[in-house]
């Protein structure tokens, strides 16, 4: 399972890239904002998957510890690009949030940046604060208030749920390291005071809509209730690929956050259950890699790489089936979102490196090793 883990790796994130490609080819013709073009969106997500295919190879094939040696500049850029969301035109607002920034026909979230800048400084720091990583200010307090300058910028966009993903990440990978467990519970219950107050300032329509979706299905609960009606209409078989009707302006940004109950309504429980099956099978690779990093950065590293995807993913399917409250998060490789594609094969090129240098290269020393005790001498 060890050696086969990066083949599976790859193998489940092509058949989730797969699926995605089908559903948005599916869903998106009918968005509103296709500009008249059936394929717009399926165009922008090609290019981008380009990119993020180059940007995989790269990683995969750059010494991991480049990052560590570089993780300051990449906190740096994240919190430059941050700070140019507020800036009028250059920042974009959306839907009440400024999250993106816009190039001409480029935009991008730099939160997306924060997310592995957030993980290479925890990788770092940990990595060479190891012995006192149980200490309250090495090994809590210095880290985190650097982690927290970048989430406060991302909580003034009105970011809540990438704000909550980046958080989540970082106790995990504290956990990791070795942090005081008594410090993680109460920055456990500080975070989830924190998100909790940000959310009844901001998002307070949609936590209500959470508790009676019947009630408020015509406004804050529109989407969530469209969503169950989509699960509902698919049952187990689907109604076929491209005759899903939720897709037709009733639920809207199917092709986005609510793209997974497009996968339920057109293709069934069965291809539904396949997609959860491909996560699992991302993760519990990941996880095996970690666990056979050869040193403390890439096991961080990888660790939370791992947990970004799946926090990510467990969210998007909890709100999508009103497990949980209403909340901005994409399906990560499957959902419409170029800078969200290109971070996450990002990560899968970081992983497929770790696993690289952990198991091809030092059975390849050993190989070489007996190889040149065994040469007979001429």
């Amino acid at each position: 399972m060890r050696r086969k883990s990066a083949y599976l790796l790859f193998l489940a994130v092509l058949g989730l890239l797969v699926i995605g490609i089908v559903m948005l080819f599916s869903t998106s013709a009918f968005a509103r904002d296709s500009h008249g073009d059936a394929l717009f969106f399926l165009k922008r997500q090609a290019a981008w998957l380009g990119v993020g295919l180059a940007i995989c190879i790269t990683a995969a094939l750059i010494d991991y510890h480049f990052w560590q040696r570089t993780w300051w500049i990449w906190l740096g850029v994240a919190a430059i690009t941050l700070t140019l969301c507020f800036v009028p035109h250059i920042g974009m607002r959306i839907n009440g949030s400024r999250r993106w920034l816009g190039f001409g026909p480029v935009n991008f979230q730099p939160s997306e940046i924060a997310k592995v800048a957030a993980v290479f400084f925890l990788a770092w720091w940990f990595a060479r604060y190891e012995k006192v990583a149980n200490h309250p200010l090495f090994g809590f307090a210095i880290p985190l208030a650097i982690v927290s300058a970048l989430l406060a910028l991302i909580l003034f966009e009105v970011d809540l749920g990438t704000t909550a993903l980046i958080g989540m990440t970082a106790f995990v990978m504290m956990f990791v390291a070795g942090t005081n467990p008594i410090l993680l519970g109460l920055l456990a219950v500080l975070g989830t005071s924190v998100i909790f107050i940000g959310a009844t300032h901001a998002r307070m329509d949609r936590l209500i809509a959470f508790t009676d979706l019947d009630r408020y299905k015509e406004d804050a609960g529109l989407q969530q209730m469209q969503a169950l009606i989509a699960w509902g209409s698919g049952g187990m078989d689907g109604l076929g690929l491209g005759n899903g009707r939720q897709k037709m302006l009733y639920l809207p940004y199917a092709h986005t956050d609510f793209i997974f109950p497009m996968i339920g309504e057109e293709l069934g429980l069965r291809v539904s259950l396949l997609v959860v099956f491909l996560f699992v099978v991302v993760i519990v690779c990941g996880i095996i890699i970690a666990l056979h990093a050869k040193d403390r950065f890439g096991l961080l590293v990888a660790t939370g790489v791992i947990a970004l995807v799946a926090l990510q993913a467990a969210v998007n399917i909890g709100v999508t089936t009103s497990l949980l409250p209403n909340k901005g998060l994409p399906l990560p490789f499957i959902s419409y979102g170029g800078s969200n594609l290109a971070a996450c094969l990002f990560g899968v090129g970081l992983l497929l490196n770790i696993y690289r240098q952990a198991v091809l290269e030092p059975s390849n020393k050993k190989r070489t090793a007996l190889q040149v005790r065994v040469t007979p001498r001429i």
